[in-house]
């Protein structure tokens, strides 16, 4: 199950509406086809304190972590950064042409050995897409 967590520098909500840039970005990760629908889990954090670069308060950060289940390959976990950054890229692009902006994406493995989980997510979302493609 990948987990996306978005952290950003809390000065970026007065240029961009987060949580449509949440939609997009967990599109983005869809998109790649690497993860079936039910299993990604897309979140923010919004980071009050922090210092950038030279300490500018207009400077500004967003840095996407993306953690999957191992097994992939580099190449695909590469295909799933870039595809988030060029996400990122497109929708702060107004943002990035005015002030000091760092974008950055990381895809990891999650260690399986110190993880447990437990979702109700596969079943509910393919019943839902059952319940969709019944005749009426």
């Amino acid at each position: 199950m990948p987990h996306v967590v978005v952290e950003y520098s809390a000065n970026l909500e007065e240029e961009l509406d987060i949580r449509a840039l949440l939609k997009k970005i967990h599109d983005a990760v869809l998109a790649s086809g690497v993860f079936k629908i039910s299993a990604v889990l897309t979140r923010a954090e919004r980071r009050e304190v922090y210092v950038i670069a030279d300490g500018d308060p207009d400077n500004a950060f967003m840095h996407i972590d993306v953690r999957m289940g191992p097994g992939r390959d580099a190449a695909t976990r590469m295909s799933v950064a870039q595809g988030v950054l060029d996400t990122i890229v497109t929708e702060t692009r107004e943002v990035f042409a005015r002030t000091g902006l760092g974008l950055s994406v990381e895809v990891r493995e999650i260690d399986n050995s110190a993880a447990v989980r437990k979702n109700n997510l596969h079943e509910r979302v393919g019943a839902k897409v059952l319940s969709v493609r019944a005749p009426t």
